[in-house]
């Protein structure tokens, strides 16, 4: 998905992300936790946040957040996204230079997770 997401970036004279381990770490535990609780939202059920959950997988500087469901594939969900104004903007931000990816598999359809961020 990042391969993707930096071709959009390309294509439009901008730097690359770079993934970051710990916003994957985020990423993934982020749509696990969706699936094992059963919502759909950037705020978990507990009131944790995406910069809270970027803050406490280590990473200092905490950006966007982008989340889908039920998109069989990376190329789908990417299309979405960058249909969708406000998901565009996280993944067209110049001021973003890292990404991590995190996507929990159900018998539904995925669920993705992207976390952005400075440095």
């Amino acid at each position: 998905m990042t391969v993707l997401v930096n071709r959009e970036r390309a294509a439009r004279g901008m730097e690359p992300l770079l993934d970051d381990e710990r916003l994957r770490r985020s990423a993934r535990a982020h749509s696990a936790d969706m699936v094992r609780l059963g919502y759909f939202d950037h705020v978990a059920p507990d009131g944790t946040s995406p910069a809270d959950r970027m803050l406490a997988a280590g990473f200092p500087l905490p950006g966007g957040e982008n989340i889908a469901f039920g998109q069989p594939t990376p190329e789908e969900v990417v299309a979405d996204w960058m249909n969708s104004p406000p998901h565009r903007r996280n993944i067209l931000r110049r001021e973003f230079h890292v990404i991590g990816v995190g996507v929990c598999v159900t018998t539904l359809g995925p669920m993705w997770t992207q976390n952005f961020g400075y440095v």
